[in-house]
């Protein structure tokens, strides 16, 4: 939702129409709510959780600043049990920043600082590139390399063309002519962490919510909720939010999630208000949701939302 999608509109349709698209994109789908700063919410864990995980882009990582230990869970709810290797696990342990407003790629404010909750400690780039399901990518991404698991990191092209890291990794380049793709050699392109970041970058470039929504399954009911899991319109506008934290109600059963964002123009990744519950935000309940699932900035359909098929 930016100058990139005019590369990606090469593909499917004229650069005029992405524009206004994208424009009207930011200002129809905005949600008016009342912010509400870190310093008027008292509701942290006292417990901490010392669970150590790896982010590659940090120099180190502090359980305290996890975000499990900064989001109180509804009264009555508990997570279930995952793996500490699970994407869930990795998700609800992202590292939190200290910072309240969202960043632009470009040091300036985001124009609505209304929405965010917390904010995750994650790089933005320099360029107007990670943008909403480019942040979906990038998590996504972040934690099969973390765990060394670079087969399964790979994305399309909005031409439908798949682009695995592995090759990246082997001192390969995608070189694209037309809706071709041609793999060359790159001296640049190695197994170190800043050419993963390039290759991610080169994917934001490319991709978007109309190619990844594409790649995902379907989830059947919202019942079946996950971290990880996406809400994602594909298109042109199009938007992504990702879950990073479910819970469950000991009693009843009920179902809690969290989502977290970027958006346009790339921005820093934060965990969403929940503009429609203030008493439970930043918390989402699944028994209160009918026909829409309503955040800060766009709104989505139940059956929206899909999962990573690896």
């Amino acid at each position: 939702m930016s100058w990139r999608f005019i590369i990606n509109a090469l593909f499917v349709i004229s650069t005029s129409i992405v524009i206004i698209a994208c424009q009207q994109a930011n200002s129809n789908n905005t949600i008016e709510t009342n912010y509400y700063p870190d310093s008027l919410i008292t509701n942290e864990v006292e417990v901490l959780d010392t669970t150590n995980y790896t982010y590659s882009w940090l120099a180190k990582y502090d359980a305290q600043n996890a975000l499990v230990n900064h989001v109180k869970l509804p009264e009555g709810y508990k997570r279930p049990t995952r793996e500490t290797t699970d994407f869930s696990s990795w998700l609800q342990h992202l590292p939190v920043a200290k910072q309240q407003k969202v960043y632009l790629y470009n040091g300036a404010e985001k124009y609505n600082q209304q929405a965010q909750y917390k904010i995750i400690d994650i790089d933005v780039g320099k360029k107007d590139l990670q943008q909403c399901a480019d942040a979906v990518m990038r998590l996504r991404a972040e934690y099969l390399f973390a765990m060394q698991q670079y087969s399964k990191i790979h994305f399309n092209y909005t031409n439908g063309t798949n682009v695995p890291y592995e090759k990246w990794k082997s001192g390969l380049y995608p070189k694209l002519k037309g809706n071709n793709v041609n793999w060359v050699s790159s001296s640049s392109n190695n197994a170190s962490y800043q050419s993963f970041r390039n290759y991610l970058d080169h994917i934001f470039t490319y991709a978007g919510t109309a190619s990844l929504s594409k790649e995902l399954l379907k989830v059947t009911t919202l019942n079946e909720i996950q971290p990880g899991d996406v809400f994602i319109k594909g298109g042109f506008p199009g938007h992504a939010v990702i879950v990073i934290d479910v819970c469950e109600h000991e009693v009843t059963g009920n179902k809690c999630f969290m989502l977290a964002q970027s958006y346009m123009p790339a921005q820093n990744i934060h965990v969403l208000q929940n503009p429609t519950n203030h008493t439970i935000s930043p918390w989402y309940s699944v028994a209160e949701i009918e026909n829409v699932v309503v955040t800060p900035e766009w709104t989505f359909e139940p059956h929206q939302l899909m999962r990573f098929n690896n």
